[in-house]
């Protein structure tokens, strides 16, 4: 089946927007803000939303790393060894992280996140902003901010193509496995 697009690049950057804004609202602010980018995805996406608080708040936001390579459930059947990116957190403590990612699917990278960050810190909340929102979930994590739901079966997939990594024009798409 070939991929069906599901947004856009403007549609990606109302969405950013969109949550950047809801950050700044629930967090009264950004100064006591950091956000931290799930590898791959989630770090251009931090960024970005990083450069639209300091768009509007006039605050720079410090923003971090974290590969959560070694803490996944699943590395007994990945293969060998997974390739690791890098992690580079802010200070931590008492400033509000938002995790951020591109596709929130079963929670378990999600869990994974927050295990590694509290092994490097206690920070005084943890929230959580994605892209997309797909459902399934395995584990009982729910998003803080999101840029679209979208309700998907169990044999498709969500595929986000960002300027940044892919060298592509920033798409969001759905394509149904076999």
């Amino acid at each position: 089946m070939t991929p069906k697009q599901l947004m856009n690049d403007e549609e990606i950057r109302r969405a950013l927007k969109r949550i950047a804004h809801e950050i700044v609202e629930r967090n009264a602010g950004a100064s006591l803000v950091s956000l931290v980018g799930i590898h791959r995805r989630g770090v251009p996406l931090a960024r970005r939303l990083a450069a639209m608080i300091a768009e509007t708040e006039h605050v720079q936001v410090p923003v971090g790393e974290l590969d959560i390579g070694l803490y996944r459930d699943d590395l007994h059947s990945r293969g060998p060894a997974p390739i690791l990116g890098r992690t580079i957190l802010p200070e931590l403590g008492k400033r509000v992280v938002v995790l951020v990612d591109d596709v929130l699917y079963t929670g378990r990278t999600i869990r994974a996140a927050l295990n590694e960050l509290s092994d490097w810190g206690r920070p005084s909340a943890i929230q959580l902003a994605v892209l997309v929102d797909r459902g399934h979930r395995e584990l009982p994590i729910r998003a803080d901010f999101v840029g679209k739901n979208i309700p998907t079966a169990k044999n498709e997939r969500v595929d986000v193509q960002l300027s940044e990594i892919d060298q592509a024009q920033d798409s969001v798409v759905i394509v149904q496995e076999d």
